[in-house]
């Protein structure tokens, strides 16, 4: 099967066996309940070294290669570890334990479970997790997103049957076709089919306000002399 990674999906391949990877919102709920899948999100995207990043771009416009010889190294914690190999397994039909490793009970009191890596490096899982957990419940499409629909960013659960549900019903399409559905597709197919949305994104808004105030500021200036 072809990957469309426009709307999120991608292959990894390892040796003649291809594993696809979906993040639909049928898939998005093998992650866990609405509260674990938002979790996964937070550990996959608040770890030192996401934190490194972001820093970095910030301050040098991009990643030095010193830093990027450091990151390659693995430096993630165990919960950053597990959100992606638990997004990665959610994502692909098959059992990848060969490509993200596995737990395993450990042979010493000392530790529970041990975990033994499998062929993709720990970085890149975490990569791919984030890019998948992305396109899965925040959506990457390039459309306009309303200052009035920007509210719900900082829900604590995501409910993926919601979205199911809204796009059986403002698509009409199947339950079938809809649990298929990425959040980066759901967005394109509503953007498509409601192309004259009315309102400001946060960006015009904020445009227009400063615009205002600043307007105003002239005039009563003026008022004053």
């Amino acid at each position: 099967m072809i990957p469309l990674k426009e709307i999120g999906e991608c292959v990894i391949s390892l040796g003649e066996r291809d594993y696809f990877f979906r993040p639909s919102f049928a898939n998005m709920m093998r992650i866990g309940d609405p509260a674990e899948i938002v979790h996964a999100f937070y550990d996959l995207h608040n770890d030192e070294c996401t934190s490194l990043i972001k820093r970095s771009i910030d301050a040098y416009g991009g990643i030095p290669q010193w830093l990027i010889s450091f990151i390659r190294r693995p430096q993630f914690n165990k919960h950053v570890v597990y959100a992606a190999m638990n997004v990665l397994s959610a994502c692909c039909d098959e059992n990848i334990s060969d490509l993200v490793g596995e737990l395993r009970p450990g042979k010493s009191g000392k530790w529970l479970f041990v975990y033994r890596k499998g062929a993709l490096p720990v970085n890149d899982m975490v990569i791919i997790a984030q890019s998948l957990i992305q396109h899965g419940i925040i959506g990457k499409a390039k459309v306009r997103r309303l200052q009035r629909h920007e509210s719900s960013q900082g829900s604590t659960e995501f409910n993926a049957f919601e979205y199911i549900s809204s796009a059986r019903t403002y698509l009409g399409v199947s339950r079938g076709e809809a649990e298929q559905l990425t959040m980066t597709e759901f967005q394109m197919l509503l953007a498509t089919k409601f192309p004259e949305q009315k309102g400001f994104t946060r960006e015009e808004y904020d445009r227009v306000a400063d615009d205002y105030l600043a307007k105003k500021a002239r005039r009563e200036a003026r008022a004053k002399h």
